[in-house]
Order: structure tokens, then sequence, then C-alpha cells
């Protein structure tokens, strides 16, 4: 009769040593993590245009290549006019190990946009340093704030917009309004001019080729943007 995979061992064999379990240290939650995130890029929508609430921002003339301190700040501005818009889905990433990192892998998901030249009136960026802020002004008078190429990535944005010969729906590699470029496949949009009224976003990485800013004004406060 043959025997089963039960059978006990005869007698004088060694006994079969124990299966190890493999070891749980956490890195596959965290690969897995990232590889969401990863994905999710592809589903970042569109601006909404809808009730003149828009989203306008500048990132990425060639895109940010630097790694992020993780820390985001806020910037304002009571108008601001654009022409060469872009804008896409994108992961920003910080330095290895930052002490910001907490849960997030140390990667955000922001929306990337672009505009080839822009100007900008009263803006105001601060970033909150724990118990003050870090507060810069510029372009209060007489002369606008001005950039060219510029480019910032947020997670939230927010005004009231409105854009010529906007196209909705365009693959990210493909735009060629600004500098910028997206991977292949991420969703995005693009129009010949962007105009912003109070403009306000929260703000992880900002670039730009030239960036004038006129009666600029640092400085600590109680109180950020």
């Amino acid at each position: 009769m043959a025997s089963s995979p039960d059978a006990t061992a005869s007698p004088g064999s060694a006994p079969e040593p124990p299966k190890s379990t493999p070891a749980v240290d956490g890195s596959s939650e965290r690969r897995g993590r990232v590889r969401l995130r990863r994905a999710a890029v592809m589903a970042v929508p569109a601006t909404a245009v809808a009730a003149g609430l828009a989203i306008l921002t500048a990132q990425g003339a060639l895109g940010v290549q630097f790694a992020i301190s993780g820390m985001p700040f806020t910037v304002t501005a009571t108008e601001l006019n654009g022409t060469g818009f872009e804008q896409f889905g994108n992961l920003d990433t910080m330095a290895d190990d930052s002490p910001n990192a907490g849960d997030t892998g140390g990667q955000v998901l922001v929306v990337t946009s672009a505009i080839k030249n822009a100007t900008l009136t009263k803006l105001c960026q601060s970033v909150n340093l724990g118990g003050t802020n870090l507060l810069i002004t510029a372009g209060g008078g007489k002369d606008k704030v001005a950039a060219t190429d510029l480019t910032t990535d947020s997670t939230e944005l927010s005004g009231n917009a409105e854009f010529s010969n906007i196209e909705i729906g365009n693959d990210a590699s493909t735009l060629n309004k600004a500098r910028a470029r997206g991977n292949k496949g991420v969703f995005s949009q693009q129009a010949d001019t962007v105009h912003i009224g109070n403009l306000r976003q929260t703000n992880y990485a900002t670039t730009a080729g030239v960036f004038r800013l006129p009666g600029l004004r640092l400085r600590f406060s109680d109180s950020g943007c």
C-alpha cells in the first residue's frame, strides 16, 4: 500500500526541519504604496472650468529636477495672466530618509502646470516653519511680478479662471504650449492663454527660467498668505 505524505518517518531517520516563514519587514507594503501612487498619476483630472473655479499653476519648464523638501508653501496673487499654459498629473520625490516623508513613501502626487510667460499682481508666498512663517511679497506697486517658463507643483489650487483655445484630454507627452512635458499616457490639458483672479495655491515646488520680483520683501511673520 502506498504511503501518504503524512506518514511517520522511519525509526532512526532525522526529523524534517520546519519550513521557515518569510520575514515581514514592511518593504512589500511600501513598494505597493509607491506603485499605487504612480498609478494614481494616470487618473489626475483636468482643471475644472465650471463656475469660474479653476486650477492654475505652473510646474516644470523642464519639470522639477530636484528633491523636494516635503514642506508645502502657500502662494496667492490677486491676478495672474499667462500665455502658453499646460497642466498634467505628476509625482514629486523627497530626499532619501526625509523627516517630512511620513507615510507617503517620500512621494507627493501633484498637479504640474506650466506657463510660458506670466505676470502676477500682489504676489505672496509663505511657508509655515512651526511657530512662525517665512513671508515673501512682491509686485504690489505699479510693476507686476513677471516670469518666463514658470512652473509649480500643487496639491490645492483655486481661483476664478478664463482660458482661450483650451484643449482637454491631451496626452501629457505631446503638450506644446509651454516647455513642460508629462509622461506618456497621462491625462492633461493646455490653452493659448489663461487669466486667474484671486489665485491661491498649496505648492511643493516652483521653477522659472527668469523670475522678476519688483518690490521684493522677505520677512518672518505670525501669519501666512
